[in-house]
C-alpha cells in the first residue's frame, strides 16, 4: 500500500537476441529459461535492498509468437498427439471447455471457413507436417507453462506469493500467418516468397531449433481458437477473446472460480490502481493526462455473480470493425489495402451472451439492433479518436520509421559494439553497396566474420576462411551464393573491400578486393527482397551473433585478426519503397 515509485521492469526474449550473443544454435530456444531467470533475480535484488518496496513485474515470454522453439523433451512428449486433425481436435477442445465451465454448455463450434482444409482432404505428407508442427507448438507452450512455475515456485519459497497479485493473459487469438502450409521459415513470408510442403518436409526433423523459424498452418489457428471464428488481426471472437487469470490469495476468497463478466485488456490497470488504492496523477512535468478509459474489474474479485460493469467496448484492427454492448455484438470483417469502400462491408451480428462462438448471424432477424449497434461504433470511434477508418496499411505507421539519424551515404561500424538492429541500421536491400575494412593480418594467419547481417534465414556475411575472402548472401535460407577469392590473404595490414552492383530487381554481381585489387567476383541472381532475418539478430562488425548466416561456419565465428572499423556505404538509387517499409514495421508489431 506504499503510494511511492514502482519499479518497472520488462522482460521481452526478442532483446536478448538483438543485444548479445545469447542466441546460440545450442542454446537458442532456451530464452524463456534465460527470461525467467533475469525475473527472478531482478525481484531478488529488489527484496535485498528494500524488502517493504513493492514492485511492478512485466513478464513477457514471447510465447506462442512465431518461431515455435522448445527443448526436444518437452516437444516429444506430444508425438502422435494430434495426427486426428484439427477438426476432430476443435471438437475435443469444445467438449473439455464445457466441462471445465470456461464456455456456455449451449455454444456451438464456428463453422469451419471454406479456405481452411479439411483433414481428411490432405496428403499424407501434408498430415505428417502440420501434425509435428502442432507438437512441437504444444511443447512450446508447455515449455512457457513450466518456466511460470518456476517464476510462481520462487515466489512461494519466498514467502510472497499470497499478497502478490499476478495477471496471466494472451495478447490475441491465435495466428493465421503461417498460412496454408505452415513454414519453416516465415521470413518467406515477409518477402513474398510461398511456402512449400516440399521445403517443410526436408526439415522436419528440425522443426523446435533455432534451425527453422517455423510457424504452424492456420488450421491449428482455428483449432487453437475453438470455438470461435476467425483469428489473430481481426475482430471477431477468435481475434480479440483471450483467457485472463487473476491469483492473489490475500485479496480474493472464492478461489479457483470463473468469472462471467466482459471486460477487455485496458481494464487491468484501472483494476491495479482500485486494488492498490493509487489516484492518477493529473498532470506529469506540466503535462495533463489523458483519463483513466478503462472499467475495474476488481467488484467481480469477490462477487462471482455481480452483473458486469462494462457498458460498452468498441474494437478496430487495419478495418475490421467490432463493438459489443449489453451481450449483444456487431462486427464487420474488412479486407485490408484494396482499395474497398467501408460503407461496403458487410456487418454481422450476435447475441454473445447466448451465442458465444458467434455461430449464428442476426443481422437480418434485428435490423434495428445492428443499426443501433453500428451508429454506437461510430459513437466510440470519434470519443477515442480512431476516425479517420484508413486501411491503407501503408498509413498507419509514419514512414519511414523514426531513425537516430538521417540516412546518409556512407556508415561506419565498430568492433565489439552490439549488433544494431535490421529497422535501425543501414538499408542495403534492393540497392548497390560497398563494404570496406582495414585489418591485420597476423603471421600465422586469421579467420573469421568481417560484418554480418542477418541469419540462416536470410542475410549476408563477410569473412575470412581458410587464408580467403568471402561473401555470402543468404537467399532466405533458400540458397546461399558465394564469392570467394582467387588468391589466399597475405599477412600484415590489408584493405579489405566488398562491391555489389545491383544490375536488375533484387539481383546483382559481388566483387571482392584485397588492396584494391579485384580478386574474386560472381553473381547474386536473387537477394532479400525486404528482410534478412525476423530473429532479431542485428548487423555485427567482427562476429556473426544469433544463428550463423552461411553453413561454412559456426557462430559468432569471432575475426581473430585485428580489426576495428567497417565502413559501409550506399548508392543513392535505393528509394524507399512504402510497402516494402511497411513490411518490415510490421514484422515489429
Amino acid at each position: 500500500k506504499q503510494k511511492t515509485a514502482y519499479e518497472i521492469y520488462q522482460c521481452d526474449w526478442s532483446s536478448d537476441v538483438c543485444s548479445s550473443d545469447l542466441a546460440t544454435p545450442e542454446e537458442g530456444y532456451h530464452l524463456t529459461n534465460d527470461l525467467t531467470d533475469k525475473a527472478i533475480k531482478f525481484i531478488m535484488d529488489q527484496k535485498s535492498v528494500n524488502p517493504d518496496k513493492p514492485f511492478f513485474l512485466y513478464y513477457a515470454p514471447g510465447a506462442c509468437h512465431a518461431p515455435h522453439h522448445a527443448p526436444r523433451e518437452f516437444i516429444d512428449k506430444y508425438k502422435g498427439h494430434f495426427s486426428q486433425g484439427w477438426g476432430k481436435w476443435r471438437t475435443e477442445i469444445l467438449e473439455r471447455q464445457k466441462k471445465m465451465g470456461v464456455v456456455p454448455q449451449g455454444t456451438e463450434l464456428s463453422p469451419r471457413p471454406p479456405w481452411v482444409q479439411e483433414w481428411a482432404t490432405l496428403t499424407d505428407d501434408e498430415k505428417k507436417v502440420f501434425s509435428r508442427m502442432m507438437e512441437v507448438y504444444a511443447g512450446f507452450l508447455e515449455h512457457t507453462d513450466y518456466n511460470i512455475g518456476r517464476l510462481i515456485d520462487y515466489f512461494k519459497d519466498t514467502g510472497m506469493l499470497d499478497n502478490t497479485i499476478i495477471f496471466l493473459v494472451s495478447d490475441n487469438g491465435a495466428s493465421a500467418e503461417g498460412g496454408a502450409n505452415g513454414s519453416i521459415n516465415e521470413n518467406l513470408f515477409f518477402n513474398g516468397i510461398p511456402n512449400s510442403i516440399e521445403e517443410n518436409l526436408k526439415a522436419l526433423d528440425d522443426l523446435g531449433s533455432p534451425k527453422t523459424y517455423n510457424h504452424y498452418p492456420w488450421g491449428w489457428a482455428l483449432a487453437g481458437n475453438s470455438p470461435l471464428k476467425r483469428w489473430k488481426r481481426e475482430v471477431h471472437q477468435g481475434g480479440i477473446c483471450d483467457p485472463l487469470i487473476i491469483h492473489w490469495p490475500n485479496g480474493i476468497n472464492d478461489k479457483g472460480t470463473i468469472r462471467k463478466q466482459y471486460h477487455h485488456a485496458i481494464d487491468i490497470y484501472p483494476t491495479i490502481l482500485e486494488l492498490l488504492e493509487l489516484d492518477t496523477p493529473e498532470e506529469v512535468n506540466g503535462y495533463t493526462q489523458k483519463p483513466v478509459e478503462g472499467t475495474s474489474l476488481a467488484y467481480s474479485l469477490n462477487a462471482p455473480e455481480t452483473p458486469t460493469k462494462k457498458t460498452s467496448q468498441y474494437y478496430e484492427m487495419i478495418g475490421s470493425r467490432a463493438i459489443w454492448q449489453d451481450g449483444w455484438k456487431a462486427v464487420t470483417f474488412h479486407q485490408p489495402d484494396q482499395g474497398i469502400d467501408f460503407d461496403e462491408d458487410q456487418w454481422e451480428l450476435y447475441k454473445v451472451s447466448e451465442d458465444f462462438s458467434e455461430s449464428h448471424d442476426l443481422a437480418n432477424e434485428e435490423p434495428r439492433k445492428l443499426r443501433e449497434l453500428i451508429d454506437l461504433w461510430w459513437a466510440e470511434a470519434g470519443r477515442y479518436n480512431v476516425l479517420p477508418l484508413d486501411d491503407r496499411m501503408i498509413k498507419r505507421i509514419p514512414l519511414p520509421r523514426p531513425q537516430a539519424s538521417k540516412e546518409k551515404s556512407s556508415y561506419t561500424l565498430f568492433a565489439g559494439a552490439a549488433p544494431i538492429n535490421e529497422t535501425a541500421t543501414v538499408n542495403t536491400h534492393n540497392r548497390s553497396y560497398a563494404i570496406s575494412a582495414d585489418v591485420e593480418i597476423p603471421d600465422d594467419g586469421a579467420e573469421g566474420v568481417v560484418v554480418a547481417q542477418g541469419s540462416k534465414f536470410g542475410g549476408f556475411s563477410l569473412f575470412i576462411q581458410d587464408k580467403h575472402l568471402k561473401y555470402v548472401h543468404n537467399y532466405v535460407g533458400l540458397q546461399e551464393y558465394e564469392v570467394s577469392s582467387d588468391s589466399e590473404l597475405p599477412t600484415g595490414r590489408l584493405h579489405l573491400g566488398l562491391e555489389f552492383h545491383k544490375n536488375g530487381e533484387n539481383q546483382g554481381n559481388a566483387s571482392l578486393f584485397i588492396n584494391e585489387q579485384k580478386v574474386g567476383e560472381g553473381r547474386i541472381p536473387k537477394t532479400c527482397p525486404n528482410s534478412y532475418s525476423l530473429a532479431g539478430e542485428g548487423l555485427a562488425v567482427g562476429r556473426d551473433v544469433g544463428v550463423e548466416v552461411s553453413k561454412s561456419y559456426k557462430s559468432p565465428f569471432k575475426f581473430t585478426g585485428n580489426l576495428k572499423k567497417v565502413i559501409i556505404d550506399i548508392d543513392g538509387d535505393g528509394e524507399v519503397d512504402a510497402q516494402t517499409e511497411f513490411d518490415r514495421a510490421m514484422r515489429q508489431q
